[in-house]
């Protein structure tokens, strides 16, 4: 199995309140980690439900749980939460807990041949599923300096896009940009002023990968799906990496948690206008010791939220 340190594990645990007959959505399962702890605190009776859209991940989950009944694993983006979980398990009820980790697994990051690192050397693809889509080798031959200078300024929230965009089209008319330490090595010429600490590449390697995958565009619609299988009482777990993602969730619970302006005022409030969220606590970061012990959990972040009972509303 490879080696992936899930973070936030006591916390997530601790926000979807884990029964032990519980039905469990894992929405992305990476490695495995978040998925071991659940299923360790799962009976006979107990369900979860774990999907990746890296067929890696899926091959590594069955190899490991081949004789775990009470654990379904399933291949595809979590952007079609709904439709992979009433196919893998037509009967399955209502979730009284789903889980999504934004997260990059370790094991991606750390494979050459995935092209996901600026620092190893390898084809620059990127895709979490190597089979669907195109490589970010692909879109970097085609796209125009305006759309590369506005992924590489928004998704990445790079200050010099318009020298980076500028370089690579400059670069892709002498020969094609196939190689992940090619492109570093084309950005750290572009970039005059780095960040310490922080290789210069960091921020556009992001920006492609989250280009390439839809990640905000996935991650939306896993959200505004988990709605629709949460039971009453379930909670929604999202961790998220980066003031990107973690603003799609903000503003997904803040919308989903509150009463239209338009109607708060109203002496009663229909039933059919409240909110079918309500927010769970504040959001969490990772301890001082969980950094230490594995410093990728140093931006990681969660928030959570219960879907409002049935009745109530």
């Amino acid at each position: 199995m490879d080696e992936h340190k899930p973070v936030l594990v006591d916390a997530v645990l601790e926000a979807l309140a884990v029964r032990p007959s519980g039905r469990y959505l894992d929405a992305t399962f990476g490695r495995g980690g978040h998925s071991e702890r659940i299923l360790q605190k799962l009976d006979a009776h107990g369900v979860l439900i774990a999907i990746d859209r890296d067929p890696q991940a899926i091959a590594a989950g069955r190899a490991r749980y081949a004789s775990e009944p009470r654990l379904t694993l399933v291949h595809g983006a979590f952007a079609e939460l709904a439709q992979l979980v009433r196919a893998a398990r037509p009967q399955q009820a209502l979730f009284d807990g789903i889980l999504i980790d934004c997260g990059v697994s370790s094991p991606q990051l750390d494979t050459p041949t995935r092209g996901f690192s600026f620092r190893l050397e390898g084809p620059l693809d990127m895709r979490m599923d190597p089979g669907a889509g195109e490589p970010v080798s692909a879109w970097l031959a085609r796209v125009s300096f305006e759309g590369l200078r506005d992924v590489i300024a928004s998704l990445g929230e790079e200050r010099y896009a318009r020298r980076i965009a500028a370089a690579i089209v400059r670069e892709r008319e002498n020969a094609p940009l196939l190689r992940t330490t090619q492109l570093a090595a084309l950005i750290e010429r572009a970039v005059p002023v780095r960040e310490p600490g922080k290789h210069a590449a960091t921020r556009t390697f992001q920006a492609l990968r989250m280009w390439v995958n839809d990640e905000l565009g996935q991650l939306r619609s896993a959200l505004a799906q988990s709605l629709q299988l949460l039971a009453s009482g379930g909670r929604l777990a999202v961790i998220s990496f980066h003031s990107l993602e973690d603003a799609v969730v903000r503003d997904f619970f803040r919308e989903r948690s509150s009463i239209d302006p338009a109607l708060a005022r109203l002496p009663v409030v229909p039933a059919a206008a409240q909110p079918p969220l309500r927010l769970v606590g504040r959001k969490q970061r990772a301890s001082a010791a969980e950094v230490a012990a594995n410093p990728r959990a140093r931006s990681a972040l969660l928030r959570v939220a219960e879907r409002i009972a049935v009745s109530a509303r």
